[in-house]
Protein backbone atom coordinates (compact mmCIF):
# COMPACT_ATOMS: atom_id res chain seq x y z
CA UNK A 1 0.00 0.00 0.00
CA UNK A 2 2.90 2.36 0.75
CA UNK A 3 4.19 1.79 -2.79
CA UNK A 4 0.78 2.76 -4.20
CA UNK A 5 0.68 5.89 -2.06
CA UNK A 6 4.16 6.88 -3.23
CA UNK A 7 3.15 6.07 -6.80
CA UNK A 8 0.07 8.26 -6.37
CA UNK A 9 2.21 11.08 -5.00
CA UNK A 10 4.66 10.80 -7.87
CA UNK A 11 1.92 10.77 -10.49
CA UNK A 12 -0.03 13.59 -8.87
CA UNK A 13 2.87 16.05 -8.94
CA UNK A 14 2.09 17.15 -12.51
CA UNK A 15 -1.54 17.69 -11.54
CA UNK A 16 -0.55 19.56 -8.42
CA UNK A 17 1.87 21.79 -10.32
CA UNK A 18 -0.84 22.65 -12.86
CA UNK A 19 -3.34 23.17 -10.01
CA UNK A 20 -0.98 25.61 -8.29
CA UNK A 21 -0.58 27.50 -11.57
CA UNK A 22 -4.35 27.49 -12.09
CA UNK A 23 -4.82 28.77 -8.56
CA UNK A 24 -2.25 31.52 -9.10
CA UNK A 25 -3.87 32.66 -12.33
CA UNK A 26 -7.42 32.37 -10.96
CA UNK A 27 -6.73 34.00 -7.62
CA UNK A 28 -8.58 32.99 -4.48
CA UNK A 29 -10.80 30.11 -5.56
CA UNK A 30 -14.07 28.86 -4.07
CA UNK A 31 -13.67 25.52 -2.33
CA UNK A 32 -16.36 24.02 -4.56
CA UNK A 33 -14.50 25.12 -7.71
CA UNK A 34 -11.21 23.75 -6.38
CA UNK A 35 -12.97 20.45 -5.53
CA UNK A 36 -14.56 20.17 -9.01
CA UNK A 37 -11.27 20.90 -10.75
CA UNK A 38 -9.42 18.45 -8.50
CA UNK A 39 -12.03 15.77 -9.17
CA UNK A 40 -11.38 16.10 -12.92
CA UNK A 41 -7.64 15.62 -12.36
CA UNK A 42 -8.28 12.64 -10.06
CA UNK A 43 -10.60 10.90 -12.53
CA UNK A 44 -8.12 11.23 -15.38
CA UNK A 45 -5.21 10.18 -13.17
CA UNK A 46 -7.10 7.02 -12.11
CA UNK A 47 -8.55 6.26 -15.55
CA UNK A 48 -5.26 6.32 -17.46
CA UNK A 49 -3.54 3.57 -15.43
CA UNK A 50 -6.64 1.44 -15.94
CA UNK A 51 -6.39 1.88 -19.70
CA UNK A 52 -2.66 1.16 -19.52
CA UNK A 53 -3.33 -1.91 -17.39
CA UNK A 54 -5.72 -3.31 -20.00
CA UNK A 55 -3.15 -2.63 -22.72
CA UNK A 56 -0.46 -4.25 -20.60
CA UNK A 57 -2.57 -7.37 -20.03
CA UNK A 58 -2.41 -8.17 -23.71
CA UNK A 59 1.38 -8.03 -23.86
CA UNK A 60 2.12 -9.55 -20.44
CA UNK A 61 3.05 -13.05 -21.63
CA UNK A 62 5.44 -11.65 -24.26
CA UNK A 63 7.49 -9.71 -21.74
CA UNK A 64 7.31 -11.80 -18.57
CA UNK A 65 11.09 -12.38 -18.48
CA UNK A 66 11.78 -8.64 -18.66
CA UNK A 67 8.92 -7.28 -16.56
CA UNK A 68 11.05 -5.71 -13.83
CA UNK A 69 13.37 -4.06 -16.37
CA UNK A 70 10.41 -2.70 -18.36
CA UNK A 71 8.72 -1.32 -15.24
CA UNK A 72 12.02 0.24 -14.14
CA UNK A 73 12.67 1.72 -17.60
CA UNK A 74 9.19 3.24 -17.86
CA UNK A 75 9.25 4.74 -14.37
CA UNK A 76 12.84 5.93 -14.79
CA UNK A 77 12.00 7.55 -18.13
CA UNK A 78 8.91 9.26 -16.69
CA UNK A 79 10.88 10.43 -13.66
CA UNK A 80 13.69 11.88 -15.78
CA UNK A 81 11.12 13.49 -18.09
CA UNK A 82 9.45 15.15 -15.09
CA UNK A 83 12.81 16.36 -13.79
CA UNK A 84 13.68 17.88 -17.17
CA UNK A 85 10.23 19.48 -17.45
CA UNK A 86 10.60 20.88 -13.93
CA UNK A 87 13.00 23.47 -15.32
CA UNK A 88 10.22 24.86 -17.56
CA UNK A 89 7.33 24.60 -15.12
CA UNK A 90 7.49 28.02 -13.46
CA UNK A 91 5.12 29.96 -15.67
CA UNK A 92 1.60 30.82 -14.53
CA UNK A 93 -1.34 29.88 -16.72
CA UNK A 94 -4.26 31.99 -17.83
CA UNK A 95 -7.71 31.46 -16.32
CA UNK A 96 -8.97 27.98 -16.98
CA UNK A 97 -12.29 26.94 -18.47
CA UNK A 98 -13.55 23.36 -18.60
CA UNK A 99 -12.13 22.68 -22.06
CA UNK A 100 -8.66 23.70 -20.91
CA UNK A 101 -9.10 21.89 -17.58
CA UNK A 102 -9.89 18.61 -19.36
CA UNK A 103 -6.91 19.12 -21.65
CA UNK A 104 -4.66 19.72 -18.65
CA UNK A 105 -6.05 16.68 -16.84
CA UNK A 106 -5.45 14.49 -19.89
CA UNK A 107 -1.94 15.84 -20.47
CA UNK A 108 -0.90 15.37 -16.83
CA UNK A 109 -2.24 11.81 -16.77
CA UNK A 110 -0.53 10.41 -19.87
CA UNK A 111 2.37 9.24 -17.71
CA UNK A 112 -0.12 7.25 -15.65
CA UNK A 113 -0.99 5.19 -18.76
CA UNK A 114 2.59 3.90 -18.85
CA UNK A 115 2.42 3.16 -15.13
CA UNK A 116 -0.72 1.09 -15.80
CA UNK A 117 1.22 -0.96 -18.34
CA UNK A 118 3.91 -1.52 -15.71
CA UNK A 119 1.31 -2.65 -13.16
CA UNK A 120 -0.13 -5.14 -15.67
CA UNK A 121 3.30 -6.52 -16.50
CA UNK A 122 3.97 -6.97 -12.78
CA UNK A 123 0.57 -8.76 -12.52
CA UNK A 124 -0.72 -6.26 -9.97
CA UNK A 125 -4.40 -6.15 -9.11
CA UNK A 126 -5.57 -2.78 -10.38
CA UNK A 127 -8.43 -1.56 -8.15
CA UNK A 128 -6.42 -0.63 -5.05
CA UNK A 129 -3.77 1.36 -6.97
CA UNK A 130 -6.46 3.18 -8.96
CA UNK A 131 -8.36 4.24 -5.87
CA UNK A 132 -5.21 5.35 -4.09
CA UNK A 133 -3.88 7.22 -7.15
CA UNK A 134 -7.25 8.96 -7.59
CA UNK A 135 -7.57 9.95 -3.92
CA UNK A 136 -3.96 11.15 -3.66
CA UNK A 137 -4.33 13.15 -6.88
CA UNK A 138 -7.54 14.75 -5.61
CA UNK A 139 -5.89 15.75 -2.32
CA UNK A 140 -2.76 17.12 -3.97
CA UNK A 141 -4.67 18.94 -6.72
CA UNK A 142 -7.09 20.43 -4.21
CA UNK A 143 -4.20 21.62 -2.04
CA UNK A 144 -2.52 23.02 -5.16
CA UNK A 145 -5.60 24.98 -6.21
CA UNK A 146 -6.04 26.45 -2.74
CA UNK A 147 -2.35 27.13 -2.21
CA UNK A 148 -1.94 28.68 -5.66
CA UNK A 149 -4.90 30.96 -5.08
CA UNK A 150 -3.32 32.34 -1.93
CA UNK A 151 0.14 33.14 -3.22
CA UNK A 152 1.47 35.32 -5.99
CA UNK A 153 4.45 33.27 -7.11
CA UNK A 154 5.53 29.67 -6.64
CA UNK A 155 8.18 27.53 -8.29
CA UNK A 156 6.16 24.65 -9.76
CA UNK A 157 9.41 23.14 -11.03
CA UNK A 158 10.31 21.98 -7.53
CA UNK A 159 7.04 20.05 -7.30
CA UNK A 160 7.67 18.28 -10.62
CA UNK A 161 11.28 17.60 -9.58
CA UNK A 162 10.03 15.84 -6.44
CA UNK A 163 7.51 13.83 -8.47
CA UNK A 164 10.23 12.73 -10.89
CA UNK A 165 12.51 11.63 -8.06
CA UNK A 166 9.67 9.61 -6.49
CA UNK A 167 8.94 7.79 -9.78
CA UNK A 168 12.65 6.97 -10.24
CA UNK A 169 12.75 5.71 -6.65
CA UNK A 170 9.79 3.40 -7.22
CA UNK A 171 11.44 2.07 -10.39
CA UNK A 172 14.65 1.37 -8.49
CA UNK A 173 12.67 -0.35 -5.71
CA UNK A 174 11.04 -2.70 -8.26
CA UNK A 175 14.39 -3.52 -9.85
CA UNK A 176 16.21 -4.07 -6.54
CA UNK A 177 13.42 -6.24 -5.13
CA UNK A 178 13.50 -8.41 -8.25
CA UNK A 179 17.27 -8.73 -8.19
CA UNK A 180 17.23 -9.67 -4.50
CA UNK A 181 14.45 -12.26 -4.83
CA UNK A 182 15.97 -13.84 -7.95
CA UNK A 183 19.61 -13.99 -6.90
Amino acid sequence: MLTYILLGIGLSMDSMAVSVSNGISHGKMKLSTAAKNSFVFAVFQALMPLLGWFAGQSIETMVKRLDHWIAFAILFYLGVKMIIESKEADKPLEKVGYKKLFSQAFATSIDAFAVGISLAILQTEIIEPLVIIGVVTFIFSFAGHIFGGRITKFNNGKIELLGGLILIGIGLKILIEHLITHS
